[in-house]
């Protein structure tokens, strides 16, 4: 059984940074790509940053330069370190498995709240 554990949200103004971390277990987690997803208020879940078992990375256009992805795989953990944030960026956010194509393949964990206000 697949679980995702995320963590390291919280309050931050604006232009401040915060490290996500997002624990899996039950998986052979170096095998796969990992992303972190994120779902602001009324509006769809997205892709905002992927890596894959390989360590190359890519980002959404609207967090590109401010947002790193990376990995740890003996530790089974993906972060993700946020610079420069934005009310925009308020959401709540998600790791999953980040396949080509498709859908995420596991159940979504509870997320880490990410709140940018000044």
């Amino acid at each position: 059984q697949v679980q995702l554990v995320e963590s390291g949200g919280g309050l931050v103004q604006p232009g401040g940074s915060l490290r996500l971390s997002c624990a899996a277990s039950g998986i052979i987690f170096s095998i796969y790509a990992m992303g972190w997803y994120r779902q602001a208020p009324g509006k769809q879940r997205e892709l905002v940053a992927r890596i894959t078992s390989g360590g190359n990375t890519n980002y959404a256009d609207s967090v590109k330069g401010r947002f790193t992805i990376s990995r740890d795989n003996a530790k089974n953990t993906v972060y993700l370190q946020m610079n420069s944030l934005k009310p925009e960026d308020t959401a709540v956010y998600y790791c999953n498995a980040a396949p080509p194509q498709g859908t995420p393949p596991w159940a979504w964990g509870q997320g880490t709240l990410v709140t940018v206000s000044s």
